[in-house]
């Protein structure tokens, strides 16, 4: 039976180097070829919006990592644990993300997904992303191949 959550009670905070050990799990858990902690620290020194969701008791459920580039903000990276995905919080890590975009005063938000990752697909269509283009060869994938990315545009 799935969680509901009362998102109220969750903790939703800036990520810090504290988190990146439980985000790496995270990340290493859900995507086949994950982020690495460098990745992360990075990210975290160029000052962009990221976030984590954590349960009541400290649990990590999820995180996003955005960059805001002129007038489009880029999601990078937006994860739910594979425990709790299908109970909401990737849509409450969407609205966060949109609403951070926008409080910088974005136009867009811009995301790039494998067309192998149905499950994420579905939910940015159900969410308004547009299709607007294909990067050929953007991500790496099994026995050194290489998977196309989607791109889409959420219009502010």
């Amino acid at each position: 039976m799935k969680q509901v959550w009362d998102l109220a009670r969750l903790d939703y905070q800036p990520m810090q180097q504290a988190d990146l050990p439980d985000v790496v799990a995270l990340e290493e858990s859900v995507y086949p070829h994950p982020w690495t902690m460098a990745n992360f620290v990075d990210s975290l020194n160029s000052n962009y919006e990221a976030w984590v969701l954590r349960d009541p008791q400290g649990g990590l459920l999820g995180y996003f990592l955005l960059m805001a580039i002129v007038d489009e903000a880029h999601l990078l990276n937006v994860a739910v644990s594979a425990e709790r995905q299908g109970e909401g919080l990737g849509r409450f890590l969407l609205n966060q993300a949109v609403a951070c975009a926008r409080g910088l005063g974005m136009e867009s938000v811009l995301l790039e997904v494998r067309p192998s990752n149905t499950r994420a697909l579905e939910i940015y269509e159900r969410y308004g992303f547009k299709h607007i283009g294909r990067r050929k060869g953007y991500y790496p994938a099994a026995d050194r191949q290489r998977e196309d990315a989607i791109v889409m545009r959420f219009g502010l």
